[in-house]
């Protein structure tokens, strides 16, 4: 399967920048869970898998529900597999219209810090080595 192949039977299918900048991590019931490819830093990706959705408000009571206890696992799980300093949650939405919250593990030294991860360096994409450890760390944190 393609990696621009998402669909589902609503329609939905994910943001193709979204799907060039990312790799597949895992499905929540409601979004789909997407490594960011920058080794600079530990960083998911949540999209809600609901069709024209841009903004959060644009998700009703139960989803967004639903999205803030996926941001609450994905979270937990990065905080359990890096130990980050700080936690930086955002849904920006500037570039990639598509709904997308951004769950990013920041360190006291790492290259942006303390500002935010935007702008500051130009993304290091994992090489398959480093991804395939990342993954399998990250995957089994949100499994647990």
């Amino acid at each position: 399967m393609s990696r621009h192949s998402h669909n589902d039977v609503h329609g939905w299918h994910l943001h193709p920048q979204l799907a060039d900048d990312t790799h597949p991590l895992a499905q929540f019931a409601l979004c789909e869970v997407r490594l960011m490819d920058d080794a600079n830093h530990p960083w998911l990706i949540l999209v809600p898998r609901v069709e024209n959705a841009v903004e959060v408000i644009d998700l009703d009571a139960a989803q967004q529900a639903q999205l803030m206890q996926e941001i609450d696992r994905a979270s937990r799980g990065l905080q359990a597999a890096v130990k980050p300093h700080k936690l930086n949650v955002a849904a920006l939405g500037n570039v990639v219209p598509q709904l997308h919250v951004h769950v990013i593990a920041r360190f006291h030294d790492d290259i942006a810090w303390p500002r935010p991860v935007w702008g500051m360096a130009t993304a290091q994409p994992y090489s398959p080595e480093l991804l395939i450890a990342r993954v399998e760390v990250l995957h089994a944190a949100l499994s647990a």
